[in-house]
């Protein structure tokens, strides 16, 4: 079982001391030096109006300064040695081992700071690049997106191809050096700030679906792109949808070869459910407890029963991230799919959802304060990592063929894309 080697965030402590685990002395030296570093350059969280956990900002304008403040601090770790740390240092990073990513995230998470969407992107597409690209789009792409001196999103999925993304349409017709591409995506994060755009495009209508399909970079300021953003039912517009309207791209932009992107598609779908399913933050039950206990319900037996399953759950997630991180402090391969530590959170995040309504009540449906803002963005957002980074669904059939399961009943999968009924 394959997984590829990206930077991910854990739970500060899991190899602190504070839990009676020793340390080796390198690691522990390490960790000393990230911690001084960082309190250096940051602030310790409060749990009290950190910018770095606020999740909606419905004004465009406070949304695009949020962004910018994300990319100010993905400068300042650049700077300070603590971005991309296992990236080879020609390419921007550190060439450092993962056994300090670990250990600089697991710091990282006390304090109120965050490269936000950045952590995405630069996990998805670097992950890309430095499996499939060129030496030389390595050297032009990779150092300027450690330094946040170029930002992306991912365009990928599209109204007819959502979880059958190999399904796209978004055409990519050649013109000797330039592919002239026409057509539309959606649910692009963060595209209307973005300075480029990671793209799967359309290039051989003839060939099977998965086999006319190739990875393409974007300048975002190209001519005929249009953004639109999409605004979600708690007023914020980070989704968006693009149209390109024969917009140029150099042949030069094409990541791996011309209509074999979906293999570098599949790097990308990999890099995003492990980042997904091995980030995290302080565990979401212990949210959960202390709403409980502020709004005098924590003895209602009925919610203890939720939270205790929200607790059981917390503590299989955090397992199963540990023994990845392990791997990967010690150079092992990583054991675990990082597909399964997605689904995981997926229903994980299903249960805070409904857990955080059931402990508010009616309140919970009025904006009144705080905690009725916390349980309907919790509500709304319940199903957020079911759908992104590719729904659960198929998560399930992506681990099912990995482990030889047959494929689900549908079109031949040699059948040329132009035939496929849509």
């Amino acid at each position: 079982m394959w997984l590829v080697p990206i930077e991910v965030t854990f739970y500060r402590g899991v190899m602190s001391e504070s839990q009676g685990v020793t340390e080796p002395a390198e690691h522990r030296e390490y960790r000393l030096a990230a911690r001084a570093w960082l309190e250096a350059n940051a602030e310790l969280k409060t749990g009290v109006d950190d910018w770095s956990t606020q999740k909606t900002h419905v004004d465009p304008e406070a949304l695009v300064a949020y962004f910018e403040r994300c990319k100010a601090w993905q400068k300042t770790t650049a700077e300070g040695g603590y971005a991309s740390i296992t990236w080879d240092k020609a390419h921007g990073g550190q060439g450092g081992e993962s056994w300090q990513a670990s250990i600089y995230n697991e710091e990282a998470a006390a304090f109120d700071v965050t490269n936000g969407f950045l952590a995405a992107t630069n996990a998805m597409l670097g992950t890309a690049l430095r499996f499939h690209g060129t030496e030389d789009q390595k050297l032009t792409y990779l150092p300027p997106m450690v330094r946040a001196d170029q930002t992306w999103c991912q365009l990928f999925s599209e109204p007819g191809a959502g979880s059958d993304l190999a399904g796209l349409g978004c055409r990519a017709e050649r013109d000797g050096d330039i592919f002239r591409l026409n057509g539309q995506k959606v649910w692009n994060s963060m595209a209307q700030a973005a300075d480029w755009g990671f793209m799967l495009v359309r290039s051989n209508p003839d060939a099977p679906k998965h086999k006319g399909i190739t990875f393409i970079l974007v300048d975002m300021s190209s001519p005929g792109i249009e953004v639109r953003p999409l605004v979600q039912p708690n007023g914020q517009a980070h989704f968006n949808e693009v149209f390109f309207d024969d917009v140029d791209v150099p042949v030069a932009n094409v990541v791996g070869e011309i209509d074999a992107g979906w293999s570098v598609a599949k790097t990308v779908l990999m890099a995003e459910s492990q980042f997904i399913g091995t980030s995290g933050g302080r565990e979401a039950s212990a949210v959960l407890i202390d709403l409980a206990q502020r709004r005098g319900v924590s003895d209602d037996p009925v919610v203890r029963q939720q939270l205790a399953q929200a607790v059981i759950n917390d503590r299989i997630l955090r397992l199963l991230s540990q023994v990845l991180m392990d791997a990967l402090r010690s150079g092992k391969p990583a054991p675990i799919d990082g597909a399964l530590l997605k689904l995981k959170l997926a229903y994980n995040r299903v249960g805070l959802g409904n857990t955080a309504m059931a402990i508010m009540g009616p309140e919970g449906l009025v904006e009144v304060g705080p905690d009725s803002t916390f349980a309907m963005e919790e509500l709304i957002g319940r199903f957020h990592v079911s759908i992104g980074g590719g729904t659960n669904e198929v998560g399930k059939n992506n681990i099912g063929h990995r482990m030889g399961l047959p494929r689900e009943p549908g079109v031949a999968i040699d059948t040329p894309w132009k035939d496929i009924p849509r």
